[in-house]
């Protein structure tokens, strides 16, 4: 028996579920709130108890006074509502069935590879990292994967369905909150936000504990071989987040951009305008592509960091002398920061009240800052707790010592490193600042030097992300090799929660801005969910940022475990094999980022044809007198991106698997190391070019400063040359930016998951 730690086995045993139990129900009473506010007209005010009040649903309505016929706006955004949540579910489902398919073949060709291992023999065989101890058939570790891969992927899907049940189940009530005052709406969509967060944490978090715990009843002693299968869990869920952030990516934004090019730039109707027939598939593109896509991306990140952290854990001395409680430790450190995240929650929205649009931004920030202080302390906690004071860790093929203040470290800096990036990407993404204020002024002389500006602002954004992320890389492996930066991108992943929560915030107040311009109400209250809505797409710029981080860190950690798990001891770049495996790997962002990029620009030709044909055919359109075919819209959209998702999927999922076969481990360690190389720079850069396009467009429009109003109204020049600006961003913040960091992972997680067969039957070029 190794070192006793201070908390027992049982003692992990209860806390990681009990945690999990709590970040649900906490969901739920989250949830509860956010169904007080009624979407039917009738207006009852018995409920007047001190709760009720601070939650201001029994507040009276400023807007009564301009005579707003209350009544029927209500039953309006009801409407719009049902049609955004209808659009949603059904795209959702159709992505799904095709999805499922795929599921359900790629987890057949898991099984088939990894059972040929061994030739499918039932077999008990010597263990791969300790021949002297026999350990379960591959067969075994082939059937185990797979039933985590379809776990992994189940969970995915009904994370990122979840999360767009809620977006659509808040945006209108986020709307008839507004009416009472933008601190009442930033609550709502908050919360609705938080239901999210929690939810999907604690969901990822109780699935995988019960997988390890069934799990342990067949392997028993077999640690390596049980931790191994579990890997598969990892790969579900990222290979789900790809399709649904692809196909949600182009969906969205084949609707935005044909909705504004048609709209704003040649109709000058405002956005959002009811007339625009492409206005509801807008919105609800923000819901499948932002949350649904969003959702899944961030719990395949947590998945897999787990993954790689329990995988390099099971062959180190937690798993060799079966200390359950340090094996369990990445668990641990993200029950504790559901915990953490809590607590930040409250500060949101019950310790303080926003009163002013100047106090949103700094609320979303503080989230941020607390939860990242609260958990530092929790780490330490934990790590005190819960690890032995010294232990070792597989190295390439020796152990290494480390003390338990050096894991607390290596979690740390993952996490100040996350908080590092979120501002950063705040800074360059936010109209608060000179960056954007620059872009947005570049707009004076027409649409080519926004372009410009903003470019070069994304190139810009990357130097200050990458130092940290590299930092954290080199501090984190001189403590505790692999496993150090398995556990970094797992605290930079801890407190996703919180910052699911201020992601999700930013399309449910997006739509709440479309609803509140559709259904008609003063521009008052469209001025108010502007204001969330700007801050809205800050905050998705740092969900973003935290991402694209996390991605670099969970793939380098992968990596350390598919070349452990291969047996390769060294990676040397010299060899011709490895090499060209480096600069294949390097070309494959570019070659997704040309697809993705290429599926919006097509399915929004076939969008801004559809909207000019009705407005140019139905009589009646512009006046308002007829309405426009919203259904044709959102089914163009749907066929687009169901078509177009598949070439990119199957670059990715297939790429790993060529390259293994053919090329060997050698040349495919050297493509997954190009691959993160270059995928983390073209992602952060074309995010944030992206926001701050977004966000210089919304600068001019608000016009809160006297150089802004310089800028025009909306409809001025510069004006129109800053909507261009943010119709080129579109695909480049929503689709290949946000999916390259899920061509990150999943090449890495999949390579890991197939390492035993490319080890073994691997390289078939090189053998002849």
């Amino acid at each position: 028996m190794g070192v006793v730690t201070i908390l027992p086995d049982l003692g992990t045993q209860i806390f990681i579920p009990v945690c999990a139990v709590v970040g649900i129900v906490f969901s739920l009473v989250q949830w509860y709130y956010v169904s007080q506010v009624k979407l039917s007209p009738s207006r009852d005010s018995t409920h007047n108890n001190s709760a009720a009040a601070k939650n201001g649903y029994s507040d009276y309505l400023i807007e009564e006074e301009e005579g707003v016929n209350d009544h029927n706006v209500v039953i309006k955004c009801a409407e719009i509502q049902n049609a955004i949540s209808e659009g949603a579910t059904s795209f959702l489902f159709t992505e799904y069935k095709y999805v499922g398919i795929f599921m359900v073949l790629f987890a057949v060709l898991i099984f088939v590879f990894l059972g040929s291992v061994e030739g499918f023999s039932t077999e008990p065989q010597a263990c791969t990292y300790d021949k002297t101890k026999i350990c379960k058939p591959a067969l075994a570790t082939a059937i185990f994967s797979t039933i985590s891969f379809l776990l992994g992927a189940v969970t995915s899907v009904v994370s990122g369905f979840l999360g767009m049940k809620i977006a659509t189940y808040a945006n209108a009530r986020t709307t008839l909150e507004a009416r009472k005052g933008v601190g009442k709406a930033f609550i709502t969509a908050f919360r609705s936000g938080a239901v999210m967060g929690f939810l999907l944490a604690a969901n990822g978090l109780l699935v995988l504990f019960i997988a390890i715990n069934v799990f342990k009843l067949y392997y028993g002693e077999d640690w390596g071989g049980l931790f191994e299968s579990i890997t598969g869990y990892g790969l579900g869920g990222s290979s789900m987040a790809l399709f649904g952030r692809v196909g949600g990516g182009i969906y969205t934004k084949a609707a935005d951009v044909g909705a504004d090019l048609v709209g704003k730039v040649e109709r000058n109707i405002p956005e959002d305008d009811p007339r625009n027939p492409a206005v509801i598939a807008d919105n609800v593109g923000d819901n499948v592509g932002d949350i649904a896509g969003m959702g899944s991306d961030l719990f395949g990140s947590y998945a897999e960091s787990s993954c790689a952290a329990l995988v390099v854990a099971s062959i180190s001395s937690f798993g060799n002398n079966h200390e359950l409680t340090p094996m369990l430790y990445p668990l641990i450190v993200s029950s504790v920061g559901i915990l953490v995240c809590l607590i930040t929650t409250l500060f949101a929205t019950d310790f303080f009240e926003i009163k002013a649009v100047k106090e949103i931004e700094p609320a979303l920030k503080k989230q941020l800052i607390i939860s990242t202080v609260l958990m530092t302390f929790g780490i330490a906690i934990v790590t005190w707790l819960a690890v032995p004071s010294t232990f070792t860790i597989f190295n390439f093929g020796t152990q290494k010592v480390v003390q338990n203040w050096k894991l607390f470290l290596c979690v740390s800096v993952g996490l100040w490193a996350g908080l590092i990036i979120g501002f950063v990407t705040e800074y360059y993404t936010s109209n608060a600042y000179s960056p954007v204020q620059d872009v947005a002024d570049s707009c004076r002389t027409g649409a080519a030097t926004n372009v410009i500006f903003g470019l070069a602002l994304g190139y810009k954004s990357v130097i200050i992300p990458i130092f940290a992320i590299a930092v954290s890389i080199f501090v984190s492996f001189t403590f505790a090799a692999m496993y150090g930066i398995a556990v970094a991108a797992l605290g930079m992943l801890s407190t996703i929660a919180t910052g699911l929560a201020i992601d999700a915030y930013g399309p449910i107040s997006d739509n709440a801005g479309g609803i509140a311009e559709m259904a008609g109400m003063s521009h008052r209250i469209r001025e108010r969910t502007d204001a969330l809505d700007a801050a809205g797409n800050t905050t998705a710029a740092i969900g973003k940022g935290f991402a694209i981080g996390s991605a670099a860190l969970v793939s380098l950690a992968l990596f350390g475990a598919f070349v452990s798990r291969a047996g390769v001891t060294s990676v040397d770049v010299l060899t011709p094999k490895v090499f060209i495996g480096l600069i294949v790997g390097a070309m494959l962002p570019y070659w997704f980022s040309a697809m993705t990029m290429k599926s919006v620009g097509s399915a929004a030709l076939k969008m801004v044809e559809e909207v000019r044909r009705q407005f140019n055919t139905i009589p009646g359109l512009m006046e308002g007198t007829a309405k426009p075919d919203y259904a044709t819209c959102v089914k163009i959209s749907t066929d687009a991106s169901i078509k177009e998702m598949i070439p990119p999927g199957a670059l990715v999922m297939l790429t790993p698997l060529i390259v293994g076969i053919l090329f060997g481990v050698e040349t495919l360690s050297g493509v997954l190391a190009g691959s993160l190389v270059s995928g983390v720079q073209i992602a952060i850069s074309a995010s944030n070019t992206g926001g701050a396009w977004d966000n210089a467009k919304k600068y001019i429009e608000a016009g809160a400063s006297e150089h802004a109003r310089t800028l025009g109204p909306k409809g001025s020049d510069p004006h129109k040359a800053a909507v261009i600006g943010d119709t080129i961003g579109d695909p480049l913040k929503d689709t290949s930016g946000p999916s390259l960091n899920i061509l990150i992972k999943l090449m890495a997680v999949e390579s890991l998951v197939f390492a035993p067969f490319f080890a073994t039957h691997g390289g078939l070029l090189f053998k002849l």
